[in-house]
């Protein structure tokens, strides 16, 4: 029985996986798409039907193209870590709170904040590995961007833990019956989403690849295999934070269309603002998150520690 367990485990998060690449492949097809419309030009549409077999297209080209490896550098680092950094990514895929054939974590929130924590390190070596000071300076930029926003990602999170004393995911969904979180804590949530968009290095916040002045950051040096892989982590990690806002603010964890519907939504606003808002200036990125979100977070987090005393001191005397 356990043997059997533990098979049904194995092909659920195997089929997860496929399912989380497909989607992602699909992910960069519609950012062409969107981008293309806000550019008021068509995007990818020779391929296939309206250019739905451009991604797979890509990837061919991608994983066949000729690997360059670098003669001065750290040959074992620089090959991995665009690989740790994408099992990472799926392996985060694990904290879904599935109803059956699937780990269930109790434990959810916290095993995504130790993962995104170990994500720095992958940009970190990758950076420092090329032996290259564009991709060692990009790398740096990244790490500090992301280490930032991580301190106010999770004390956004502990707010609303609070609320539900629970780190399980699944529980979210009981407590937004009646209404969302996202009504009751409405610049939390937009500071969450912010915070998110750093976290992922997306448009505005695109520092550690910004091409006009880092010719692409930390990945200059990688190609075919290595970029490829670098690329599916960051538009898996995309697809990740939408599920994962809709979870905490809107809805909880639902086994229906409406629950998918609003995932691609989130995504789309990824897509929005990368093509309608121009980069941020570092120094502004920094004052951002510093002296606006971590003010913020922490007086929320005193104010929801506040309301939970009160409201169980009441339901005592009751």
């Amino acid at each position: 029985m356990l043997n059997m367990d533990m098979l049904n485990i194995t092909v659920g998060m195997l089929i997860l996986m496929l399912g989380v690449l497909i989607g992602v492949a699909f992910l960069t097809l519609l950012e062409r798409k969107v981008l293309g419309y806000i550019q008021i030009r068509k995007g990818p549409n020779k391929l296939g039907v309206l250019g739905i077999l451009q991604p797979f297209s890509d990837a061919i080209k991608l994983f066949t193209k000729e690997q360059v490896f670098l003669s001065y550098s750290n040959y074992f680092s620089y090959y991995f870590s665009p690989i740790i950094n994408f099992m990472l990514s799926l392996i985060i895929w694990s904290i879904i709170p599935y109803m059956f054939n699937m780990v269930m974590f109790n434990l959810g929130v916290i095993f995504f904040l130790c993962c995104a924590s170990i994500g720095v390190y992958t940009l970190l070596i990758a950076g420092w590995s090329s032996n290259s000071n564009y991709s060692l300076l990009g790398g740096l930029r990244a790490v500090a961007q992301t280490i930032s926003y991580e301190v106010s990602l999770a004390l956004i999170l502990m707010s609303s833990i609070i609320l539900i004393m629970n780190f399980n995911l699944l529980i979210f969904s009981n407590f937004q019956n009646l209404t969302w979180f996202f009504f009751l804590m409405i610049p939390l949530s937009l500071c969450f989403f912010s915070s998110i968009l750093a976290e992922t290095n997306r448009t505005p916040f695109d520092f550690a690849e910004g091409e006009s002045e880092l010719v692409s950051g930390f990945n200059i040096e990688y190609s075919s295999g290595g970029f490829a892989l670098i690329f599916l982590a960051e538009y898996s990690s995309i697809l990740l934070m939408s599920m994962l806002f809709v979870i905490i603010y809107m809805g909880g964890y639902d086994l229906n269309i409406f629950f998918y519907l609003k995932m691609v939504f989130l995504s789309f606003f990824f897509l929005w603002v990368r093509g309608t808002l121009p980069r941020y200036r570092y120094d502004k990125l920094m004052y951002l998150c510093w002296k606006s979100y971590l003010p913020v977070s922490l007086n929320y987090l005193i104010f929801f520690l506040g309301l939970k005393m009160i409201l169980s001191y009441k339901m005592n005397l009751v």
